[in-house]
């Protein structure tokens, strides 16, 4: 790699400013935001140093996400990447090891040619969508729920555990059809009892949160609530997050990223609270709280490979790492795609997009994703 990308150096040229020296240790400031792992930023991106590359570079786990490995075509691993890149990220939530997962969190991160700026969406769980066939999970196919994916392709005929790898496969075929994305670059899975250990090595999360929310799951000391004799919802008294600056520990952070019932605009205010939450996890990663504190980064670092699989198609963690140390949490625009349910009969089937989420996909596939965003500003969602 050219010792005039090293991180830290002033770089000039035509069309370029100077860049002012980081105050962040030459070491850390290799560490860089790995945009592909924006779920989990808080410990995966954090990559460079040698020492910490020789320790951490087979923490996180690699899976055959799209089927690659299985198909034979396995790319010869190599550190060219080059932009723009798609990256398809999928947090899922299961409760036993028998438990089919659903995609409960879907986002893609779609990244320029010049790897140092990117655009993040979500996907609406409950998007109506229509789902290829999948034999290797003798499903047929049909129209239902984008999160339904994972599930029908995590199923392994004649065995009992199911295989969110291959669940990760036919959700990233469904997302393919709904977004245009041929191909994606790389792509992971969290799991979001993985996800609260993260936070917790961090020492907790300063975000901003832009509305009050009331848990449905969880009291205000963190312990989950009473359901209701016979179901249908919840006893006792709730956990709040009030509008205003505030410092989330682990289970505030899981739980608030998961409300969305009481919500004005439910799973579209969700979605942009994930957003907005991944953005503060990045700046946690990279601050000095953390990358200078030997101990506190060590546990992130564990933490995260703990919770994580990761593909990068014949590239590594730490490839992608070195390419994007370019990408900051601030050079992220996050984008909401407007939508709205669909109602059959009186009954809700689920979510579909409004027309200009068509037009966004399609920039995004011709090149022009930069303009249509400058003309169209009702998509960028806020971090305030």
């Amino acid at each position: 790699m050219p010792g005039s990308d090293s991180p830290g150096a002033d770089q000039t040229g035509p069309g370029r400013k100077k860049r002012r020296r980081s105050r962040v240790p030459r070491w850390a400031r290799i560490c860089t935001v790995l945009g592909a792992m924006l779920v989990f930023v808080s410990g995966t991106a954090l990559v460079g140093f040698e020492a910490v590359l020789a320790r951490y570079s087979g923490a996180v786990q690699e899976g055959d996400l799209f089927g690659d490995e299985a198909a034979g075509v396995l790319p010869e691993k190599k550190s060219d990447i080059k932009g723009p890149l798609n990256i398809l990220l999928v947090g899922i939530d299961p409760r036993t090891p028998e438990w089919s997962p659903l995609a409960d969190s879907i986002m893609v991160l779609h990244v320029n040619e010049t790897l140092d700026s990117a655009y993040l969406f979500s996907l609406p769980r409950d998007l109506l969508v229509q789902i290829p066939a999948f034999p290797k999970a003798n499903y047929s196919g049909g129209t239902e729920k984008l999160n339904a994916a994972m599930s029908h392709g995590s199923k392994v005929p004649g065995a009992k555990l199911p295989d969110a790898n291959r669940g990760f496969e036919l959700l990233s075929l469904t997302v393919s059809k709904v977004t245009g994305i041929k191909r994606f670059d790389a792509g992971a899975i969290i799991n979001f009892s993985g996800f609260q250990k993260i936070v917790d090595a961090m020492g907790g999360v300063d975000m901003y949160i832009d509305q009050n929310v009331k848990s449905e799951h969880k009291q205000p000391n963190g312990n989950a609530r009473t359901l209701k004799p016979g179901g249908g919802g919840y006893l006792g008294p709730q956990a709040q997050y009030k509008k205003g600056n505030a410092h989330l520990k682990g289970w505030q952070a899981l739980d608030y990223v998961r409300q969305r019932y009481g919500l004005p605009n439910s799973d579209y205010d969700r979605q942009r609270h994930q957003q907005q939450f991944v953005r503060a996890m990045a700046d946690q990663a990279l601050s000095k709280d953390v990358v200078t504190n030997p101990i506190k980064l060590d546990a992130v670092l564990r933490a995260a490979g703990k919770a994580l699989i990761f593909n990068g198609r014949g590239h590594d963690l730490i490839d992608f790492g070195f390419a994007m140390r370019g990408l900051r949490s601030d050079s992220i625009q996050m984008i909401k795609l407007p939508g709205g349910g669909v109602i059959e009969g009186g009954d809700y089937k689920g979510e579909q997009f409004k027309p200009i989420a068509a037009d966004f996909f399609d920039a995004l596939q011709g090149g022009t994703i930069d303009t249509f965003v400058i003309s169209h500003p009702e998509l960028l969602n806020k971090v305030k």
